[in-house]
């Protein structure tokens, strides 16, 4: 095995990792405290990437766009609470998910009447485009680099409010028992605005973040909606640890898989069933790895405490 590839393709593991985390986190703590199922999670990931790109485009500055698109992206988040979420939280998860889907065709249908139906594209600034060597192997994009870097301080930070803040005491508290929450005073229902708002704006630094990669484009939050529902599964519904771990694991069994397997099966198989088979195997390995956990451990791999 080529072990400059094989360093590329565990950094490109990686960097899927932190952001299906970035979306993961948001969904995983809307889902665990709020016990509201929101399919439109990917659409605010996708309004995260059209912010960003527009305002880069608008500004030429694309640390400037990120500063003013991350508050933007949580107001969005806040007013789309207040409005129609909050309104769905004693309802059955059926209605929720009908609702929800039904924001995503109301997002997508205005990304498309305000910035058109053919997406927003932007080059990254000269310091940001260049490649970087790594232990003398290979060398890696910077941005890609920067990429990693960003969630990986996005989860520190995480671990940081939800473990040793009082905000963070009373979102574990509200993952553990909202209706004890309620009962001693904390205004609930403003914490799941402020909770549902951050989600949003976890999900929207996401798409800011990859857009310059992949283009800020209507339906790219649906895309990475479906993997992020599986690795809240994977890690335990609620908890930002197991969001963050198995995010990295289905980020680097997804990537792997895509760039190894084919070579692994040549080895018992012959080339032209392994070059078959292994597209469609690796696809399916993140699911058949939630499938295992859903048998073995229904919770998750690292369900939050609860009492």
């Amino acid at each position: 095995m080529d072990g400059a590839l094989f360093l590329v393709q565990l950094l490109n593991g990686i960097q899927l990792g932190v952001l299906l985390f970035l979306v993961a986190a948001g969904l995983t703590l809307v889902f665990g405290i709020l016990d509201f199922v929101n399919l439109a999670h990917g659409a605010l990931y996708m309004i995260g990437a059209f912010f960003c790109a527009w305002l880069t485009l608008y500004l030429d500055s694309f640390a400037l766009a990120i500063l003013i698109s991350l508050p933007g992206v949580f107001i969005v988040g806040y007013v789309v609470e207040l409005l129609v979420i909050r309104h769905l939280y004693q309802r059955n998860h059926l209605d929720q998910v009908l609702a929800t889907f039904g924001l995503i065709l109301v997002f997508d249908t205005l990304v498309h009447l305000v910035w058109g139906p053919a997406g927003l594209t932007f080059t990254l600034p000269d310091a940001l485009n260049g490649r970087i060597e790594l232990f003398g192997v290979t060398e890696f994009p910077v941005y890609r680099l920067l990429i990693i870097a960003a969630g990986l301080l996005v989860a520190l930070g995480l671990y940081l409010v939800i473990g040793r803040t009082r905000i963070g005491m009373l979102v574990r508290a509200g993952a553990s028992n909202r209706v004890m929450v309620g009962a001693l005073g904390v205004d609930i229902n403003k914490l799941f605005r402020y909770v549902f708002a951050a989600g949003a704006m976890l999900a929207g630094f996401g798409g800011m973040i990859i857009a310059p990669i992949t283009e800020a484009r209507i339906g790219m939050g649906s895309d990475i909606l479906l993997i992020a529902f599986v690795v809240i599964i994977i890690g335990g519904i609620g908890s930002i640890r197991g969001a963050f771990i198995a995010s990295l694991i289905v980020g680097l069994i997804d990537t792997m898989g895509r760039s190894f397997l084919d070579d692994l099966m040549k080895l018992v198989i012959s080339e032209t069933a392994a070059e078959t088979a292994a597209p469609a195997i690796s696809a399916m390995l993140v699911y058949i790895l939630m499938a295992g956990i859903l048998y073995f451990r229904p919770q998750g791999l690292f369900p939050p405490k609860v009492r």
